[in-house]
Order: structure tokens, then sequence, then C-alpha cells
């Protein structure tokens, strides 16, 4: 029979519609009624029906998946209602961040650990507002000036966070008194230049905070040195007479000095002991702190026998013993010390100058007492009392 409108066979026609029907029905998503009635199909060939039996996914992977899904549905499980009212203007953005259920920055800085917290950083602005008024009284003198006499004059200042008595002493020179003299170079406590007594104790400018000390308290000029005026003492002029009264240089015993000679190495252990000795900044301090030098101004104190005890290690100097006896081995030398031990107490290098001192003291005792007069120096630069102007 023919189709009137297309003008084919009808069976042509229906067949040719079969395909389409299973096209389109093969992109349709299944349902699970579709994989139920697949899943009890008696039609399947005796195979196909052990592999779904058995569970196999190779027949089916798609089909079995699915299945799967379904059977791990929870029972109670309601599919949601779709939304169909139409958005209003008035009603609030679900998907726009909310601040509801937030907690506020400062309970969210208490949880976390280390994060500073409210009641801290209104202490800290309280600590910066209330900042303490330093009163600082210093010896004013100027031997320069004929109508000078020795007095005590006392500043204000307003402390500031890590404030070193360094900043303290250029913030009284910048804004009240121009004529206050003091030292200062490296500001790094490395040159030793800014030394002073800050309550009565040795001690550099550069290195002390102020948060360490009272609020009133006293400056003062290293004693024992020449002074220059207020809290500036020529310390570079004692160190220099000290060291040539010991000779604190290599001797080289008549060598010559060749520039291009490449250098002997060192052993690394000798080297560091070497260098720990050898970082004295010469700042006076051990000389101020030392009692038995303020009774005997001869004394070479503790910055001669550290240097001492540093030439003798290094194998480079070709002295002796019996060459540092004549310049160690008297009471003006280390036999003069009385073992105070203020110098090893106020050092601001931290050097071992009781342990320096202690074992000079048995050298030289052990080279007076074996009287060995053999010398490698020609000549020994005599001891001589150092007069200080």
């Amino acid at each position: 029979m023919v189709d009137k409108k297309t003008g084919t066979p009808k069976k042509a026609q229906d067949s040719a519609a079969a395909p389409a029907a299973d096209e389109t029905k093969a992109t349709q998503p299944l349902t699970s009624e579709d994989i139920a009635t697949n899943a009890t199909d008696t039609n399947l060939p005796p195979n196909k029906e052990e592999a779904y039996a058995s569970g196999d996914a190779n027949v089916n992977p798609e089909l079995k998946a699915e299945e799967e899904a379904v059977a791990n549905v929870p029972e109670d499980y309601a599919a949601p209602e779709a939304d169909t009212e139409p958005p209003s203007e008035d009603k609030p953005d679900d998907s726009a961040p909310s601040d509801e259920g937030v907690p506020p920055e400062s309970q969210i800085a208490d949880e976390i650990p280390g994060a500073p917290t409210a009641a801290s950083q209104d202490a800290a602005e309280q600590a910066t507002e209330a900042s303490r008024i330093l009163q600082v009284s210093v010896l004013r003198f100027n031997p320069a000036d004929p109508e000078s006499v020795p007095h005590m004059q006392t500043y204000q200042v307003s402390e500031a966070p890590a404030m070193t008595l360094y900043i303290l002493l250029n913030e009284i020179r910048d804004t009240q008194d121009p004529s206050l003299q003091f030292d200062f170079v490296c500001r790094a406590g490395i040159c030793g230049s800014c030394a002073m007594l800050v309550n009565g104790k040795p001690s550099l400018a550069c290195r002390t905070l102020t948060k360490d000390l009272p609020t009133h308290f006293t400056l003062a000029p290293l004693p024992g040195f020449e002074l220059i005026g207020d809290l500036s003492v020529n310390t570079g002029k004692w160190m220099r007479g000290m060291s040539e009264r010991i000779q604190t240089w290599c001797h080289l015993e008549g060598e010559k000095i060749d520039q291009c000679k490449i250098e002997k190495p060192m052993d690394p252990t000798l080297a560091e002991d070497i260098y720990l000795l050898d970082r004295c900044i010469e700042c006076g301090i051990c000389v101020a702190a030392c009692g038995n030098f303020r009774m005997r101004p001869e004394f070479v104190a503790a910055v001669a026998i550290n240097k001492v005890a540093r030439f003798r290690l290094d194998p480079r100097d070709k002295r002796t013993d019996a060459d540092y006896y004549q310049v160690m081995g008297t009471e003006n030398g280390v036999f003069g010390c009385m073992s105070l031990l203020a110098c090893h107490d106020f050092c601001p290098k931290d050097l071992p100058l009781k342990t320096q001192i202690a074992f000079i003291r048995r050298k030289m005792a052990q080279q007076g007492i074996s009287k060995k007069t053999q010398r490698t120096l020609h000549r020994v630069v005599p001891m001589r009392e150092l007069k200080l102007v």
C-alpha cells in the first residue's frame, strides 16, 4: 500500500521511523521505572540475564551506574520543590554575603592565637600616651673654661619607645642645651667612644636603654682619664701610652716584612681564640671599673693583660714569657691585680677577662720562679708611669 502524502510504501515508512524512535529513546535519561523494567526484563538473552544478576557493568555501564545511584538514595529523601516565585526587588539576594552569624573582629582576634586583642591594643595606646618624664642629672664641667666649676644640671626629657642614652643625649643637645659635650662615633657598641658612668656604673650610652633605668638617674664621665668636658674624656691618650708600654704589636725579630708573600695558614681553633681576645674596643670601661687602678694609676689594668694574652697566643709573635715578664711581672703589672673582677662584670663585649688575668698571672709566676733570662728581643720598653694631664 502506498502513502498518498509521501508516495512511499507504508511498510518502508514504518521501518524508517523505528530507528529514529530508538535513537530518541536512547538519548533520553533513564528513570527509576525504566531501570526496574530493564532489570526484570525476561526477554533478554540468557547470558545478559546472568550478567545483570551477577552485577557485571560491562553489559551496560551507564545503566549500572544509575542503578547504583538509585539504590543509594535514602528512603526518607524528599526532592526539593522548585521555586517558581519570581524574584522580588525587596527580597535580599541569597547569593550575596551576609553579616549575620559573623563574629565581631575583636572576637576573631581573641580566637586566633598570638593575635593582638582589643585589650592589648588599648593598653599599648595608653602606655604610649602616658610615657615617662625622665629627669637626667648630668655632671657639667669644662676644664678649658676658667670660670667653669663642677656642678650637676638636671634635664627633663619625655621617654620614647626603644630610647637609648645616646638618643636621649642628642635630644637634650638639639632641643635644650647645645653646649652639652659627649662622644659618639658608631652608635652600635663598636667604637667605645660613648662610655660613661650611669648611676655610678660604667656603661656604653648607645647600648643602654632608658626603660631599664629609673625615672631619675645621673650621668658622669669615666674616672681615671683626661677630662675634655662634661661627659667627654680622652681615652685614646691613655690607650696609646698603654700600648707603647707593653708593646701591643707583633714582634717578628728583625724579619723583613714582604707584602707580596703569601701568609702562612693558621689553625682555625687558634684563630678563633685570638679573635675572641682581639674583640676589645678599648672603651675604657674595665679601667674605670677597676678599684686597683683608682688607687694606683700606674696599674696596667685588664685591657693590657688581655692584650698580652692575645699576642702570646699569636704564632707570628716571637716573644717569650721572659719578654712579657719584663713588662708584666711587677706590682704595676699582673701581680698588682687584687681580683676584684669589676672589669669582667662590666665589659660590654663579654671578654673572658678573669680567665686571662689568672692565666697570665700563673705564667708570669712560673717565669719568675724559673728565672729564665733568655729573651728574643734586643730591647724591651722599661716600665714607666703614665702621667695623666
